[in-house]
């Protein structure tokens, strides 16, 4: 979809993040010379029109004191895994949690779920709660802790 001035300005003005202040938009708006009824509706719809996919917040877990940030990996049946990664999704300390093909034979697994501890044994006992929940259809799993923070970013244009 194509975008006009006005979006072009909000992503330019917004493409690192929002500011950090109880209202966002309107701070936005004041630097644009716009209201933050005009940023909100122009956000909405790039979003409608899938110019951005969403408006959210980047935590970074290791600032936060989260040192043990791991990917739950499963091997649950196809037929299975929807509903099996809807309640593991409803856990809350499940920050995300999706399907992915498998690549066999080297790779069974097909369900995903982050964790994340400020210990090693918290991780463990969140994945513990994770195999308990999934039971006899977690063929088998693996934890794939995380060994550095990636770059997180969003839509970039140039000025």
């Amino acid at each position: 979809m194509p975008i006009d001035e006005i979006d072009r300005k909000i992503i330019q003005a917004t493409q690192a993040g929002l500011p950090l202040v109880s209202e966002p938009y309107q701070a936005v708006a004041e630097q644009l010379g716009l209201s933050a009824q005009v940023i909100m509706l122009h956000l909405a719809e790039m979003q409608q029109t899938g110019t951005i996919r969403r408006i959210a917040a980047v935590p970074n877990h290791y600032k936060l004191g989260y040192r043990y940030n791991g990917m739950t990996v499963w091997d649950v049946e196809d037929s299975h895994v929807d509903e099996l990664g809807q309640k593991v999704a409803m856990l809350s300390f499940v920050s995300h949690c999706y399907q992915r093909p498998r690549h066999l034979p080297d790779w069974p697994y097909n369900l995903f779920a982050m964790v994340h501890g400020k210990t090693e044994q918290d991780a463990e006992r969140q994945t513990a709660i994770i195999a308990e929940l999934l039971g006899e259809q977690a063929r088998s799993h693996e934890v794939l802790y995380s060994t550095k923070i990636l770059k997180k970013t969003g839509l970039r244009i140039g000025g």
